[in-house]
């Protein structure tokens, strides 16, 4: 088993270990979070476990438990500002060539107040 997979194991059994411990210290039984948050008896058990469940469980039992606010923890929103936005937009935009050389033109530029 690699580094990664052993560390994602333990944040499993981890976050299932508090779950559980929210569960208990609502004086709630499985049976009881499992009716709460529509979700199957035993894969509210697989979930205190550590073990795969689909992320509209996770989210259920989350809700269930009033923590469904914590969401926003795991995934911040990220504010970008109408400058940021535009910066972004302007960086995806192709350019033409200009058709001059790189030099740029052979004589300089002036207002021709001569006339």
């Amino acid at each position: 088993m690699s580094t990664a997979e052993a560390t994602l194991l333990t944040r499993a059994e981890q976050l299932g270990d508090r779950l559980a411990a929210q569960r208990l210290n609502r004086n709630l039984t499985q049976r009881q979070l499992a009716d709460d948050a529509g979700v199957a008896l035993n894969t509210l058990r697989r979930l205190e476990a550590g073990e795969n469940v689909s992320l509209d469980t996770l989210i259920r039992v989350l809700e269930a438990l009033g923590l469904g606010d914590r969401l926003e923890a795991l995934a911040p929103p990220a504010d970008i500002r109408p400058v940021d936005r535009v910066r972004i937009a302007a960086g995806r935009e192709r350019r033409r060539a200009s058709g001059a050389g790189a030099e740029g033109p052979a004589t300089p530029w002036t207002w021709d107040d001569d006339q």
